[in-house]
């Protein structure tokens, strides 16, 4: 979240701010508030002085005075419990609104929406095909790589199963990503499935609510995660860094759990938008400073370059407009791969997002660095990078890489995993 003070001083700013990201938060109440809260606070710290005062006068009072100071002091200690209780009402309002403004917004960031995102560059040249094209879908059957009716029956529509060489494929991506971003500093982790719902909100995810992309589990705290990003992230809630251990480079194998809410009749087909994946993250904590923070941004988004470069899928790199900033970014490029099967005719797809937090997230879950040469301490920047979305990876490679007889050219760099050349076809194809 944003700092409350930063808030006040500046809230021309942040409503300005909501209005670009379409975040429809009420910053006037949220002032209203801080004043109460402020007002409170002094009423508060008035009668516990007061109060301690008469308590002090009691030993001294002669014997007829002391019943009377006596139910004085208890009225006070009343009022002071029922203006805690207001405080503590006001303090939790004043904390909802202050967790729904979103972070600030990078000048350059475009404004507008989904559609409004600006193409920074286009990397490889989508294959001019002499056969006719297929999509995964079709791809799968001919070389006998995905069971979607035996993950419809098991868990539902939505989910899949992997099969054979698509087995092979979905590790190997795992194994090429781990390596590259080991041979790039970053620390390696696999992280569990589940997660505390307080963790999830301080990463900017609603665990509940009809809107939520999170499955929950039942009568407790916890709940299935989207990504890596909410376990590397609250690796560290409410931890203080030396400074001087900054940069840490991280990097998560995991499996992650989406409802996909409001995505419906959205890319449906096959398993471009599917509620479980295995996905390797990065994730950066930096020292609190701009131009230390964009800059590993951009290392991230150059990791993330290299990998679809190795794997010869043709992409183009945005910047994500204001409008479809989720709240914790403060600036966020994607890369969409060319997907030749996909629309009519082929059409981009989302594959990696990579998103400067900034402090946003540290600040809700109390992550700080402390200096030798500053004192108290400062909250961290956090970042986050997709090195490898199996499943829309999987996408690419089938569908760049077909052959005219449905069989698969396997990337040079994963052959090694994968074990051939060539996924061959099973069946004839259409």
């Amino acid at each position: 979240m944003l700092d409350l003070q930063y808030i006040c001083d500046h809230p021309d700013a942040i409503r300005e701010n909501c209005r670009m990201r379409g975040a429809e938060v009420d910053v006037d109440a949220l002032l209203t508030l801080r004043a109460e809260r402020s007002t409170l606070i002094s009423q508060t710290d008035a009668l516990r002085h007061e109060q301690k005062e008469v308590s002090g006068q009691i030993p001294k009072a002669a014997a007829e005075d002391r019943p009377a100071l006596i139910e004085q002091g208890r009225r006070l200690r009343e009022q002071i419990g029922e203006q805690e209780q207001r405080l503590k009402d006001v303090e939790a309002r004043l904390q909802h609104l202050q967790a729904q403004i979103p972070n600030l917004t990078h000048p350059d960031v475009p404004a507008g929406g989904e559609d409004d995102a600006v193409e920074l560059r286009t990397v490889g040249q989508p294959a001019a095909f002499d056969f006719a094209v297929r999509d995964h879908v079709e791809l799968a059957a001919c070389c006998d790589l995905i069971d979607l009716e035996a993950g419809s029956r098991v868990a539902g529509h939505g989910f899949y199963y992997l099969k054979n060489d698509a087995v092979l494929l979905e590790a190997a991506l795992v194994q090429f990503a781990l390596q590259k971003l080991r041979n790039e500093g970053f620390t390696l982790f696999s992280t569990p499935d589940l997660a505390r719902d307080s963790i999830l909100k301080g990463i900017g995810f609603s665990p509940r609510g009809d809107e939520t992309q999170i499955y929950s589990v039942a009568d407790t705290d916890l709940s299935l995660v989207a990504t890596a990003e909410i376990t590397l992230g609250g690796a560290l809630a409410g931890q203080v860094l030396d400074r001087t251990e900054l940069p840490l480079r991280w990097a998560g194998v995991s499996h992650c759990f989406r409802t996909e809410a409001g995505a419906h009749g959205r890319a449906t087909r096959g398993i471009y938008r599917v509620h479980q994946f295995t996905k390797v993250e990065m994730f950066a904590f930096t020292e609190p400073d701009l131009e230390v923070s964009c800059a590993m941004h951009e290392e991230i988004v150059r990791i993330e370059e290299d990998i679809f470069q190795a794997l010869q899928i043709p992409y183009r790199l945005i910047d994500t407009a204001a409008g479809d900033l989720g709240a914790p970014a403060y600036r966020k490029f994607d890369l969409e791969a060319w997907m030749p099967g996909r629309g009519d005719g082929g059409a981009w797809g989302e594959v990696t997002s990579a998103s400067n937090c900034t402090d946003y997230q540290a600040r809700r879950l109390n992550i700080r660095c402390r200096s030798a040469e500053r004192k108290g301490t400062q909250f961290v920047h956090t970042l986050n990078g997709t090195a490898v979305s199996c499943a829309r990876a999987i996408i690419a490679i089938l569908e760049n890489h077909q052959q005219p007889d449905g069989s698969i050219r396997v990337p040079d760099v994963l052959q090694p995993w994968v074990g051939r050349e060539i996924i061959e076809a099973v069946g004839k194809p259409d």
